[in-house]
């Protein structure tokens, strides 16, 4: 219709937009990536913290499996923070909004990282639980809210694009993550307490820079009633081009009359919903349980089998956050061209595909010096695949499934499924690998091709459509 090619031809996005983009982005998802990145450099130093100050409490040294017991919980704490985080991620942006909900995010950030900071002055190892347990609510409220802003600012016709923010944040930030930690910038010794503690550095430049951008323009009409507020906020964020994008507000607003945004239980109980929420749950089951975290376990022992001197595999393991963040990039440019649905079906295909190679490539690791390259080379390709479609496209596919009343509660159900798969795999995986081996791939294999499956019986593309028409067709293909 004219219609959807007037809403084709919108593509060039706003600068305003771009920049309320990246403002919350840069407090929101970027936190997580760069927690989960940066937790990595400093173990032996942190576990050395531990040992001196258990001594000097008790006057003994501290048993093997006590040590690993407080640094697993170190690092796992955060995880349930982020569990906490989504919980309530969803019910703050519905009382405070998405871009309220993100500034006051950043109170535990803020406190988190002080925390952390002063552990090794206060001499209290408890301060690194707590304060990871902060960082992991943050990470947790971010992950849930930060998508739900940049999906309903963003016109239709970049929505996609825009949405591609969350992975390519997360990326960056997990990169990022990698790079601080090397010896030559904060990876010695000494700075260890300072490392963890930059944490606080997204935050504050959260704090500067979003509060200059609107809220968004969805839920001050549809949720708070403000319609000149609504419009305001949509002249910022479109310039000329946003009318079109109040008249499908307008006709959101007009089907939505009477609801109240729905708390995740009643959208459990919502029949009219289940395909979406089937969908979203096993999106974001198959996002942690994909192989991509085994991948990542592998990198080191790979590297180590092809030569690479242990204290060069820092940089090469740098190589591995880049490719995740050149993909994600690549997956934004795309994904207006190609829709959803070829990305994150396309990329589940070819994970699939080199599970296979991978396994073959380990289990003939020393029939050749040549295999442990091509072992390598899996694991490049292996991520390309994660980032070019399920890294980006589950976020994304979150937003587009739901509209606005059911949207918040759909993040606290896809984001909880999301963190209790991603504290299963961390708890689990170690297990599988000493079980299966190299063999482990093969379970990763069947989750990939059962989800690449899924998606091309069940899942529309949602490419330039608007919430209810993605809705209509979602109710129409499943009568």
């Amino acid at each position: 219709s004219s219609e959807r090619h007037k809403r084709e031809s919108t593509c060039v996005p706003n600068k305003v937009l771009l920049l309320a983009g990246c403002a919350a982005c840069v407090g929101g998802t970027f936190q997580y990536g760069y927690n989960i990145s940066v937790i990595n450099a400093p173990t032996k130093y942190v576990q050395d913290f531990v040992n001196q100050t258990w001594f000097e409490r008790y006057n003994s040294v501290i048993s093997e499996s006590g040590l690993t017991l407080i640094w697993s919980t170190i690092v796992s704490i955060f995880t349930i923070g982020g569990l906490i985080g989504v919980t309530v991620g969803g019910t703050l942006s519905v009382k405070m909004g998405r871009k309220g909900t993100l500034l006051t995010n950043n109170i535990f950030a803020l406190t988190g990282s002080l925390m952390m900071g002063f552990s090794y002055t206060t001499r209290s190892f408890e301060l690194l639980i707590v304060g990871r347990l902060l960082i992991g609510i943050n990470s947790g409220i971010g992950l849930c809210v930060q998508p739900l802003y940049l999906g309903e600012i963003a016109p239709t016709a970049l929505r996609g694009a825009m949405g591609m923010g969350t992975s390519i944040f997360i990326t960056a930030g997990i990169l990022l993550g990698q790079v601080v930690g090397l010896r030559e910038v904060l990876g010695r010794e000494e700075y260890w307490p300072i490392l963890l503690s930059t944490t606080c550095i997204p935050a504050l430049l959260q704090l500067v820079m979003l509060p200059w951008f609107p809220e968004s323009p969805r839920y001050l009409f549809i949720d708070r009633g403000e319609e000149e507020a609504s419009k305001k906020a949509l002249r910022q964020l479109h310039g000329r081009a946003w009318n079109q994008e109040w008249e499908d507000i307008l006709k959101e607003k007009d089907n939505l009359e009477g609801f109240c945004a729905k708390k995740p239980w009643e959208l459990l109980k919502d029949r009219s919903l289940r395909w979406q929420l089937l969908t979203i749950v096993l999106l974001n089951s198959a996002q942690q349980l994909n192989g991509i975290n085994a991948i990542y376990f592998y990198a080191s022992y790979l590297f180590e089998e092809s030569g690479i001197p242990a204290e060069k595999i820092p940089y090469v393991t740098i190589g591995t956050g880049a490719c995740e963040c050149i993909t994600a990039l690549t997956c934004g440019i795309l994904i207006e061209f190609l829709g959803r649905r070829v990305l994150i079906m396309g990329g589940y295909t070819l994970m699939s595909i080199f599970c296979v190679l991978f396994t073959l490539a380990l289990t003939f690791q020393t029939a050749s010096p040549v295999v442990p390259y091509i072992s390598m080379v899996c694991v490049f390709a292996f991520i390309l695949s994660f980032g070019l479609g399920p890294g980006g496209v589950t976020n994304i596919l979150t937003t587009e499934l739901f509209t606005q009343t059911a949207r918040p509660a759909a993040y606290v159900i896809a984001g909880s499924v999301n963190w209790l798969n991603f504290f299963f795999i961390g708890l689990v995986f170690p297990f599988v690998v000493i079980g299966l081996q190299q063999y482990c791939f093969l379970v990763f294999l069947v989750i990939c091709s059962l989800m690449a499956t899924y998606i091309f019986f069940i899942i529309p593309e949602t490419k330039n459509k608007t919430f209810m028409e993605i809705q209509n067709e979602f109710r129409l293909s499943r009568k």
